[in-house]
């Protein structure tokens, strides 16, 4: 019987937002007990994209951005794309899914059923409370304006905010309580959380001690282009430290809040007698600034821990070895694909490059990477390619009261914006750019990234190591050759160069073969057969 598979995927959670990854003010109980008792937590994953759907189209495949071009924001999966959730659907899963996309093209009627069996659509109840501060942001120019921070969230009558993360885990509880078929259940659960505004209500804004957190990352040194230019245009230059701590509490209160709504889901699947036969994938698409280097949320083209370091925790299903607890080994997001593609027992119909992580779960101390890799922003000629939430995908769009202009525009210089590689090993951390405006980290002396260290003749080596072990990499992974057959010749291309070599008594035979799809060396080989008798 094949397992089911699910998918928890919260929304730009950084991988040190929970308590066991060593945050002392991270509140995660459900998550660092799952990772004690059940799981396999991996303090190194890495998201192939800084931001949403570009990861999204590549964990769900085991491709990297670069392979099909799904590396912006307005670049999904279309006819003929599979995924792991059609795959899945095809091989007799049933798919259910909620209706944070991000990974289908949503002008393509019908494209998101073909990739699942039921979709659950938010936004049709009631709207949950606002901020207890409504007029926090403030006008143009105050610190709050470009922040992202709403604070506390209001509660309703019956005590709650309730958003649509809430409705979406309550509709997936209700599915796995009142299941429709007798199908393995393969259910994609992708929330918004933590993702901005950064706001929650109680108790979980007032879950987070701010005297535990930890120190800050500075402005840096020799540090990316895109950040400098988001400072400039966010002006949070009046921004202080207590005003940093309650922007990171909240964020980490949402965190708290997605810990909680992961235990639900996971008592309902107990409850329904499904837990035992389910492997559990929590993961996010990619992590967040909060505050790091002076800048809330995120950028496409830049690559430190905070955006490119996600949580990664998997359950295997009952009777599939496990060694629960941290494991130190490399993961990349690809390696997801892989992975539920092994347990659940389907053959993938494309290349990819994930690595199944089965061997990890069953032994921490495995080691299956030596690298990992993330990439993102763009060449100059795509000016148009990848406005971050533009509207209408025009240049310039984006209104100036949004709270993405500042990332709009900055990315509309194409310097500010240019295209960046990754590639990280345990110690050293190397960003490569076309511009020249590398990047080079020791992250055993500087774990927080802040001093850009490329260029410095002691890591010479280093470097020229990283950039061949990057060279080898696209090379091996540059392209995928499809798997469909394609005729080199149209039928009465081939029937003309082999007609006159045929006997009338062997026309019929001959043309069914060409009809068939045969290529001219198996028509060639048939006729010299057809000949000698």
């Amino acid at each position: 019987m094949r397992p089911n598979i699910i998918i928890f995927n919260p929304d730009e959670m950084r991988w040190d937002t929970m308590s066991h990854m060593g945050n002392p003010a991270a509140v995660t109980p459900f998550l660092d007990e799952f990772a004690r008792t059940e799981a396999v937590s991996f303090r190194n994953a890495f998201c192939q994209n800084p931001v949403c759907v570009p990861s999204r189209c590549s964990f769900f495949t085991g491709q990297y951005p670069h392979v099909q071009g799904h590396r912006t924001m307005q670049y999904l999966f279309h006819e003929g794309d599979s995924t792991l959730l059609s795959e899945l659907k095809n091989a007799g899963y049933y798919v259910w899914m909620n209706d944070r996309n991000d990974l289908l093209a949503g002008q393509v009627p019908g494209l998101m059923n073909a990739h699942a069996d039921e979709i659950f659509y938010t936004g049709r109840g009631a709207q949950a409370p606002g901020p207890e501060n409504p007029g926090i942001r403030g006008e143009r120019g105050d610190k709050n304006y470009y922040s992202h921070f709403v604070g506390k969230m209001k509660l309703d009558g019956e005590g709650r905010n309730y958003n649509s993360d809430d409705a979406s885990v309550d509709a997936a509880i209700a599915r796995i309580r009142n299941p429709v078929s007798d199908q393995p259940l393969c259910m994609f659960l992708g929330l918004m959380f933590p993702h901005t505004p950064y706001g929650v209500e109680e108790p979980y804004f007032s879950r987070i001690d701010r005297s535990k957190l930890p120190r800050r990352a500075g402005y840096g040194t020799n540090k990316p282009k895109m950040e400098a230019k988001l400072r400039e245009l966010m002006a949070m230059d009046e921004y202080t430290e207590a005003d940093w701590d309650e922007l990171r509490s909240v964020y980490l209160g949402m965190c708290s809040k997605v810990d909680d709504q992961f235990a639900r889901l996971c008592q309902a699947l107990k409850d329904a007698g499904m837990y035992d036969n389910t492997a559990i994938f929590f993961f996010s698409d990619h992590g967040d600034y909060a505050g790091d280097y002076g800048i809330p949320e995120k950028a496409q083209n830049t690559f430190e821990d905070c955006l490119t370091r996600v949580p990664l925790l998997i359950k295997p299903p009952k009777g599939e070895a496990v060694d629960p607890g941290i494991t130190d080994s490399f993961a990349e997001l690809v390696d997801f694909y892989a992975t539920a593609m092994d347990y659940a027992g389907v053959e993938p119909d494309h290349d990819h490059f994930g690595k199944s992580l089965r061997p990890i779960l069953e032994d921490r101390r495995v080691s299956l990477r030596e690298y990992v890799f993330c990439e993102g922003g763009r060449m100059p000629y795509e000016f148009q390619c990848d406005e971050y939430h533009a509207v209408s995908g025009k240049a310039g769009m984006v209104p100036n009261f949004s709270m993405y202009w500042p990332r709009q525009n900055a990315q509309l210089d194409s310097q500010v914006h240019e295209k960046g590689t990754m590639i990280r090993d345990k110690r050293y951390k190397y960003i490569h750019r076309l511009t020249g405006d590398h990047e080079f980290y020791d992250l055993e002396t500087d774990p927080l990234e802040e001093y850009n260290r490329y260029g410095e003749e002691i890591f010479a080596p280093e470097v020229l190591r990283l950039r061949m072990a990057m060279l080898d990499w696209y090379q091996a992974t540059c392209d995928c050759v499809p798997r469909s057959y394609d005729m080199r010749m149209a039928p009465e291309m081939l029937w003309a160069k082999v007609e006159s070599r045929c006997d009338p008594a062997w026309a019929d035979e001959i043309r069914e073969m060409i009809n068939g799809g045969a290529g001219i060396a198996l028509v060639n080989s048939k006729i010299e057969t057809l000949r000698k008798r």
